[in-house]
């Protein structure tokens, strides 16, 4: 295990002042990048430990942030947000790019290597940074199946890989196959994995307040979409390139 260096940045998006989570790996040479977006909610120690176990990997990660240093427990609050932000896709792109100059401004990220990953919103921004055309090397999204605008997926240079629970009633099966058709009508790299018998959200443990119906932790499929994950990576952001 490498000694990882973290630090808080802040940075603007969305007329707010966002807090992201930035982690390093040991050395002083440039390592390819990664951005990871959260789920509707907001950032959280769940996102902060997925960017140092990708710093122990080798990689320069930034956990991004969604709702200005907030994390939004009530889920009505959080719906009264992210729905107008998924249906917005420049906004989702303006806090994408916001969060992708942080990244590309640390000196230890090679900004021709660079991959992103999401969760939930953070998820659908990362596809969104894929439709305008960003250089990506991959694109990573679990619970984040979202469609974008017609024609739009032929911008994604790169592999996508999407991860789904099966019995997840936010992402149902008609939602699945229309994110599949257009990328693949963009001719785009892709991949979807349903895990059987997870709900939405599976990938994350389980917290002390109210949640979505339809919403739950399946901590055997949680390790395999971070495995995933990080197969996807090494696969197509390796260290080492």
């Amino acid at each position: 295990m490498t000694t990882v260096t973290t630090r808080t940045v802040t940075y603007q998006a969305d007329a707010l002042t966002m807090v992201g989570h930035l982690a390093l790996p040991a050395g002083s040479d440039r390592r390819p990048a990664v951005l990871i977006g959260p789920e509707g909610v907001g950032l959280s120690d769940v996102e902060r430990r997925r960017a140092e176990a990708l710093a122990e990997l080798g990689y320069v990660a930034l956990a991004f942030d969604l709702h200005g240093g907030r994390y939004l427990s009530d889920p009505e609050e959080m719906l009264a947000r992210c729905m107008p932000l998924l249906a917005d896709p420049d906004r989702m792109r303006d806090i994408g790019h916001a969060a992708l100059d942080v990244l590309r401004a640390e000196p230890r990220a090679d900004l021709d290597r660079v991959a992103a990953i999401g969760y939930g919103t953070g998820g659908a921004i990362a596809l969104e940074l894929g439709r305008d055309g960003v250089n990506l090397r991959a694109i990573g999204t679990v619970n984040g199946l979202t469609t974008g605008r017609p024609g739009e997926a032929a911008g994604i240079r790169c592999p996508v890989w999407a991860g789904v629970g099966s019995e997840d009633p936010i992402l149902p099966p008609a939602q699945r196959e229309a994110f599949t058709a257009e990328l693949q009508a963009a001719g785009v790299d892709w991949r979807l994995t349903v895990y059987g018998g997870a709900l939405h959200a599976f990938h994350h443990p389980s917290v002390d307040h109210t949640v979505r119906p339809g919403v739950g932790y399946h901590p055997r499929h949680a390790q395999r979409a971070w495995r995933d994950i990080v197969g996807l990576l090494a696969e197509c952001l390796p260290v080492a390139d």
